[in-house]
């Protein structure tokens, strides 16, 4: 099945079923009713007003992702778009392949339809385990700072449907990209693809790290213009190396060191640029210093690397330094980020509930020299150990939540026997967290929410999990 490449093929004449009815799935859903296609939903749940919405825009859902759903649609679907959170080995997208129907993303589909209007952004695409969001942001933010229209989209915010949709256009699209995301990817050409780090985590869903890390380095596939690669992951270059790009794509990286030619990293106080000037053998651009970056946050090893990678997309996007520098100095994190909530007498309190696996964990517990950690939900196939046995000794006491913690238990017990290890209460788990991370805490620690894993087992997403860490921690007097 070949589907057309631009929003004024001949999209009426197909039919397609969408698996899956969140945010993104009610946008493909809706472009592909606005087409003029025969579409169908299907989901074993949806919230009401959607699975309403779908209903009033001319389209149906169905309540079931049994296989047995497709001969109940009415129709022989053509194509299906399956919503990233449906892994490859779901039975539903099984059957699908098995009766040989083309199955696609979200992406994909934005891509062939990119042309609804006569002003065509660039795209510009992010991803890695962890930063992805930060650093699209942080790009975004750039491109506004010099005068370009900008707009973050795709896993963050905006889904990418909406935003090819939108009737004044963009001059660039951020698309902050998911491994789940490329998994499905087809064909597309990015103007910038920057793959920023990569550690274990989703292996329940992809199966083993080799897939995971092939599904990221998708990213860089026909890459038209600038690929950006971590100078302190390996991994990371190692899909540079083997991407096939277009002719005169150039590979550059990003660096927490002095940068080499072809690169942008630190020199002491300064981000400075190798890259992206006429001259670089020779000479470096500064483009802004650490000082801009401790304007959002302390400066962390993990913000530093994401301002680094910002900048790099930006400047191949021909934003000059002084607007990169702007926009750091102006920039906000997004909230469940190593936020940092206030104290308690001398006790601090930090919110990362977006630390879903362990490489993000890290980061935090790097931060902090005695902490009392909250962690724990799915794990997604992740082993903790390694991570419990690098922080044991800054460890103060720890709280598990979640699905795991039986587990985590067993691993806190075997290596930090004498470490106090307290199980939050069913009823009311984040509070119960929170309140005993302070009776552990001693003055000078911080406690720390930063749960190395998914939160969807007690949580409705890392969002509320984050929302109801900082609600315990104001009844507890946090300012």
């Amino acid at each position: 099945m070949m589907l057309p490449d631009s929003w004024h093929g001949s999209w009426p004449d197909l039919k397609a079923v969408v698996v899956g009815l969140g945010k993104s799935g009610f946008s493909v859903v809706d472009t592909l009713v606005e087409l003029g296609v025969e579409t169908a939903v299907v989901g074993k749940t949806a919230k009401p007003e959607l699975v309403d919405l779908v209903g009033l825009i001319g389209s149906k859902f169905l309540a079931s992702e049994s296989p047995e759903v497709l001969s109940k649609l009415g129709f022989q679907p053509d194509f299906a778009v399956v919503s990233p959170g449906f892994s490859p080995s779901h039975p539903l997208v099984r059957e699908l392949k098995e009766k040989g129907i083309l199955v696609i993303g979200d992406i994909e589909l934005a891509w062939r339809l990119r042309d609804k209007h006569d002003k065509v952004a660039e795209w510009i695409g992010v991803t890695g385990t962890n930063g992805k969001t930060t650093t699209s942001e942080m790009t975004q933010a750039m491109l506004l700072e010099s005068g370009k229209t900008a707009i973050a989209c795709g896993n963050i915010g905006v889904p990418i449907l909406d935003a090819i949709r939108d009737p004044v256009g963009f001059d660039y699209l951020v698309v902050e990209l998911s491994s789940f995301q490329l998994h499905y990817l087809g064909q597309i050409s990015l103007n910038v693809a920057a793959f920023l780090n990569i550690a274990e985590d989703h292996l329940d869903w992809h199966g083993d790290f080799d897939s995971y890390w092939g599904a990221k380095a998708k990213i860089y596939q026909n890459a038209a213009n600038v690929i950006v690669f971590n100078e302190q992951d390996s991994k990371t270059l190692e899909a540079a190396q083997q991407a096939e790009v277009a002719v005169g794509c150039r590979a550059v990286s990003f660096s927490l060191g002095a940068p080499a030619m072809s690169s942008v990293g630190y020199v002491e106080e300064f981000l400075v640029d190798r890259a992206f000037l006429s001259d670089r053998a020779n000479t470096a651009l500064e483009v802004c210093e650490i000082a801009d970056i401790e304007q959002i946050s302390s400066a962390s090893s993990h913000l530093l690397a994401n301002a680094a990678a910002a900048a790099t997309i930006a400047r191949a996007c021909g934003v000059e330094p002084i607007y990169v520098k702007q926009a750091l100095r102006s920039f906000q994190l997004a909230p469940h980020r190593a936020q940092f909530l206030g104290q308690v007498g001398q006790v601090r309190f930090v919110n990362d509930s977006k630390a879903t696996n362990a490489h993000a964990a890290e980061a935090s517990l790097g931060a902090s020299e005695s902490v009392v950690w909250i962690l724990g939900g799915l794990l997604k196939g992740v082993n903790p150990e390694p991570l419990i046995i690098r922080h044991g000794a800054k460890l103060r006491g720890v709280v598990l939540l979640g699905a795991e913690t039986e587990l985590l238990e067993g691993l806190f017990s075997e290596h930090l026997p004498a470490l106090p290890v307290v199980l939050a209460a069913k009823n009311d788990p984040m509070g119960s967290a929170v309140q005993s991370a302070f009776e552990i805490s001693k003055p000078g620690d911080t406690v720390l929410l930063a749960p190395m894993a998914a939160s969807m087992d007690q949580f409705l997403d890392y969002a509320e999990r984050g929302d109801k860490f900082v609600e315990a921690a104001r009844k507890l007097g946090v300012k």
